[in-house]
């Protein structure tokens, strides 16, 4: 009778062992194919497509398309490798929310080892997880290690030797990501005038190009004294060798292909043409930018290009010092005249920058809907198609002459 009750238990046991180690089985299969999409650990980059559609805008569906882009334009995934080689090299315009983006990069990036920013310093530490070598060139994390404000230009041709000198070592096989941000050029130009007005000079710029320095007789300066604090509007537009006129097409073209500095190299409408197409391919061909009046979808875009995630989402304060500046049509019109090659290079960034934004919205819904209802095939319409195009005029964010550009565009999102 012990004998048969002993037995008993053990088949008991047995059976309650096996639907324990099915049921585990079980789970762990069904982790495989659910946690992914709902946790970070599905992803090697640390990066889940969570649903986060409250948090970033509605596309328009009626936004017209001003430009041709190709899907080469549009489509902007990079695998970056933050424990192999590649660096994302941060081009720092003046006035256009740079120092916030960049505190963002080394503060705010949800990552396996993040940045080491301490109290009191100026620079983060920002290594990879497997060495003790930087992912991220910029002003936060490496300083200004290629001048103050470096542009395109210098920032190619001085970022390879800087980073071997760094790590003490050659390496020819990093991947550079270059990224930076733009903003409406009337309200960015203001921002510089307030921003001199009160001391401002970067008067430690290089402006290095084909190894050398601008000479005096190619740039000088616009004042007498140690700065031009007290400036006004009027001085600060009237002074014709201001970097503040057409900066972010100076800074993102290749100088090199207009001889630098030299006005006298090719006639200045020819210069002006060669600068602005250069800015265009260059701005086209990074792998991010953003704008400054759109942070949400810059943070959006960012976050897809590079598979990384923000820890806390991006803000958009309307309140600016730009903002804070009554003008006359006549004042805005004249700083829209100084500052024409980057009135038509913002044109061009915001209508690439919502294309962009539109094509990786469409994806991602047309990915969720098969997701979720794989055995349903669904008609196509001309939103749900990224390749489809249609030519016009722009219909979005135009220009309101007297008030800050940046709170008619966010309340137009």
């Amino acid at each position: 009778m012990n004998l048969l009750t002993g037995r008993n238990m053990v088949e008991r046991s047995s059976k309650f062992l096996f639907v324990v180690v099915c049921s585990v089985l079980f789970m762990l299969i069904l982790y495989q194919y659910v946690a992914p999409g709902m946790m970070n650990f599905g992803s090697p980059h640390g990066y889940a497509l969570e649903d986060d559609a409250d948090l970033f805008p509605t596309p328009d569906p009626h936004y017209v398309k001003k430009f041709y882009f190709p899907i080469r334009d549009l489509e902007r995934t990079v695998d970056f490798e933050i424990k192999g080689d590649d660096v994302i090299v941060f081009l720092h315009i003046q006035k256009t929310g740079g120092t916030t983006f960049g505190r963002h990069l080394v503060q705010n990036v949800r990552l396996e080892v993040p940045c080491d920013c301490r109290p009191g310093q100026k620079k983060c530490t920002c290594y990879r997880p497997n060495r003790k070598e930087t992912w991220l060139f910029s002003r936060f994390s490496t300083g200004w290690s290629c001048g103050l404000h470096a542009d395109w230009t210098e920032l190619t041709n001085c970022v390879p030797g800087v980073l071997n000198k760094k790590e003490n070592r050659m390496k020819n096989q990093r991947k550079f990501y270059y990224i930076t941000l733009l903003r409406d050029p009337v309200s960015r130009y203001l921002s510089e005038w307030r921003h001199v007005q009160r001391g401002a000079t970067w008067k430690t710029s290089l402006h290095m190009c084909d190894g050398r320095t601008p000479t005096p007789e190619e740039l000088p300066p616009c004042y007498d004294g140690t700065d031009w604090s007290g400036c006004t509007l009027q001085q600060f537009m009237d002074c014709p060798y201001n970097l503040a006129n057409n900066r972010q097409v100076r800074m993102l073209a290749d100088l090199s292909l207009v001889g630098c500095y030299n006005m006298s190299f090719i006639p200045e409408k020819k210069r002006a043409q060669v600068l602005l197409e250069s800015a265009k391919k260059n701005l086209r061909d990074m792998a991010f930018f953003g704008l400054t009046e759109f942070q949400r979808k810059t943070q959006y875009l960012f976050e897809r290009t590079f598979r990384l995630k923000f820890i806390r989402p991006f803000m958009q304060y309307n309140s600016t010092r730009a903002a804070g500046v009554d003008l006359d049509n006549d004042t805005i019109q004249r700083i829209e005249e100084l500052n024409d090659l980057d009135m038509q290079l913002y044109d061009y960034a915001r209508d690439l920058f919502q294309q962009r934004y539109m094509y990786k919205r469409q994806i991602e819904r047309r990915e969720q809907r098969l997701k979720n209802q794989p055995l349903f095939h669904f008609r196509r319409t001309p939103y749900d198609d990224p390749t489809s195009r249609d030519d016009g005029p722009e219909s979005e964010g135009s220009r309101l002459p007297t008030e800050d550009y940046m709170n008619h565009i966010i309340n137009r999102w």
